[in-house]
């Protein structure tokens, strides 16, 4: 069996090899958000170490150059990062082993993010229980490493972009989100949330609008897929 160094680096070429470039484009814009509001290139970098969410650090610059008091923007980037919470409950069960200590799990709790997300559960069930957390910490390590480095490059980059290529990066994380999805679908329940979802996007947005279109869709895609689930058990 591999050692952990090695199961780590083989995780962090994986993440660079094509991963962690996606992710990372998209945050190339919080650096440049950072800059008009008057911080410097360091904590644009810093802000995607500790909170490793584009929206919530959208907030917190946007917020704070508007003047909104601190403890108003915490509890924002509080709620907005609820979303992680079935991912981060999904994940920590595939990570946990006999005799691990709490700390090992909160440390991965903090790197759950879209793209880890998506490429761990593809990945991880597939390998010994041994080597899931090295490879893990890997694979998410290379992501925000790189996306601190184009948070930074990001800060001296603005201006120089032209608004649709900035909208193109955004874009692409969710682009390759549903493609992994997609790949990484197995059973009837993987595919029926892909399709209800997709398929009562516009609905609900009709119905709730922008705001809670995709907690409307997450919940009935979800229910819904599990209930398909359930049936094909029974």
């Amino acid at each position: 069996m591999p050692s952990d160094r090695v199961v780590f680096l083989r995780a962090l070429r994986d993440a660079v090899v094509f991963p962690a470039w996606i992710v990372s484009m998209s945050v190339v814009g919080i650096g440049s958000l950072a800059h008009d509001a008057g911080f410097p290139a360091g904590t644009a970098a810093v802000s995607t170490l500790l909170i490793w969410a584009a929206p919530a650090q959208v907030m917190l610059f946007a917020g704070i150059a508007a003047g909104t008091p601190l403890a108003i923007l915490a509890l924002a980037i509080g709620l907005s990062s609820i979303r992680f919470l079935p991912m981060t409950m999904a994940i920590l069960p595939l990570l946990r082993s006999p005799g691990q200590r709490t700390s090992t799990q909160f440390l991965a709790a903090h790197f759950v993010a879209v793209t880890v997300w998506v490429e761990s559960r593809r990945r991880l069930p597939h390998m010994p229980q041994a080597e899931r957390v090295p490879y893990f910490f890997g694979f998410a390590l290379g992501c925000i490493s790189l996306s601190a480095l184009a948070t930074y490059a990001g800060y001296f980059l603005v201006g120089a972009l032209a608004t649709p290529f900035a909208a193109g990066l955004l874009f692409l994380t969710p682009i390759f989100f549903t493609v992994s999805l997609v790949a990484g679908a197995r059973g009837a329940m993987d595919w029926a949330a892909l399709a209800v979802g997709f398929g009562l996007t516009p609905v609900a947005t009709a119905l709730v609008g922008r705001e809670f279109d995709l907690v409307v869709l997450g919940l009935v895609g979800g229910t819904g897929a599990y209930l398909v689930g359930r049936m094909r058990r029974t």
